[in-house]
């Protein structure tokens, strides 16, 4: 962390429509706060097993409120997520492991794409229902997230790699040491203990907390 700033890590899947705005508010604010925010992208997946959680659309009653809170939220943060009815079944469907682990071997190689990467996938799943875990649109997602073509491919390659697949499992796994069950998980580290907040509407919490 640079010296002085507060040190606040985001743990997220793009299979979350929560950490999308919460990733979009805290890339706003690491300008305006004295925060120094790193990435950590995770696999939702292994925490809901460790931890037991279940998808929350799998109670009706609170997918119902799911789609009416995310669209509010979409609108309040200017964040372009689309959701309706169907899209709970879709993201049971499609996995994000393959673009977690993407973006993983980018933030382990070419860290200065990730946030360019991250928003990429979460437009093309959440707002144009694209099917991500497909190599094609992969690669279309790093291009336009200004990756050359040469490189893109070249980081596809890697997601098969042990390294890639290890990094991905240890940043899940720190993310639940640190208490998370679901995401986003965001941690700030006030003189040397971590603070978790999770989803997105903790944010003015964590403001409070890191002194803003």
């Amino acid at each position: 962390a640079v010296m002085g700033r507060t040190l606040v890590e985001l743990f997220y899947d793009v299979v979350s429509p929560y950490s999308w705005l919460g990733f979009e508010v805290l890339c706003r604010y690491q300008h305006i706060w004295n925060i120094d925010l790193r990435f950590r992208p995770a696999f939702l997946g292994g925490i809901m097993q460790a931890t037991g959680n279940k998808p929350p659309a799998m109670l009706p009653k609170r997918a119902e409120y799911l789609l009416k809170d995310i669209k509010r939220m979409g609108k309040y943060y200017q964040v372009p997520v689309q959701i309706s009815g169907g899209d709970f079944k879709r993201v049971l469907g499609i996995g994000t492991l393959g673009a977690m682990r993407f973006i993983t071997a980018i933030d382990m190689t070419q860290p200065q794409y990730v946030e360019s990467l991250s928003r990429e996938f979460w437009l093309r799943f959440w707002s144009q229902r694209e099917d991500i875990s497909q190599p094609a649109n992969i690669l279309a997602a790093a291009r336009q997230a200004g990756l050359s073509s040469e490189l893109a491919q070249k980081m596809l390659e890697m997601v098969s790699s042990p390294e890639v697949k290890n990094r991905l499992k240890e940043t899940t796994e720190e993310a639940i040491k640190y208490g998370a069950f679901g995401m986003p998980a965001v941690v700030a580290h006030v003189n040397g203990e971590p603070h978790l907040f999770f989803g997105s509407d903790r944010l003015e919490l964590l403001g409070n907390v890191i002194g803003e």
